[in-house]
């Protein structure tokens, strides 16, 4: 060993188990993030059904964004469920107004799904409510590990683009 080595074979070892450890725990900390996020106080407090409206508000809201028409089949597929959960779910947010179906600009035989103004008000309100949820959770964090832990995430979800898109079919950023 000379002395440019930073730690003996044992120390390199430990130091190995305990990142292997650390990048195992990843799957337990997102298992936990949603539902413990869920139970910080907002204001105003979400309800039982605003995770799935959340879910669905922001799938057709990110198709848009990319130009993609999103069907309620395509959503079923995002969620990973079947067409008649993503059905009800649709129907549910139609029902309180936040999204309407029309007919295809590209295809007039299928039907695609859009955000309403009240359905755009409703995740607006989502992302407010995450928002505080974060300030709420990470008030004692020093704000220089708050912003770079901000960074991070935003890094992650972003790489998340280039994942295939449900159905096996390239994702729409993958080409971008």
């Amino acid at each position: 060993m000379t002395d440019t080595d930073a730690s003996p074979p044992q120390g390199r070892e430990r130091d190995q188990g305990r990142e292997q450890d650390l990048l195992d725990a990843v799957g337990v900390a997102f298992t936990r993030l949603r539902r413990r996020t869920m139970q910080a106080p907002v204001d105003p407090p979400s309800g039982p059904k605003d995770l799935k409206r959340n879910l669905v508000l922001n799938i057709v809201d990110e198709a848009a964004e990319t130009d993609t028409e999103m069907t309620v089949g395509g959503l079923a597929e995002h969620l990973l469920v079947d067409p008649s959960v993503a059905s009800r779910m649709v129907s549910d947010c139609i029902s309180h107004g936040y999204l309407v179906r029309a007919a295809s600009q590209r295809d007039g035989r299928r039907t695609v799904l859009h955000l309403t103004e009240e359905g755009l008000a409703l995740l607006n309100r989502f992302r407010h409510q995450q928002r505080q949820a974060f300030e709420f959770i990470t008030r004692d964090w020093p704000e220089a590990e708050r912003l770079e832990f901000v960074r991070l995430l935003l890094k992650y979800t972003d790489s998340t683009a280039r994942l295939p898109a449900p159905g096996g079919g390239a994702s729409p950023q993958q080409g971008a």
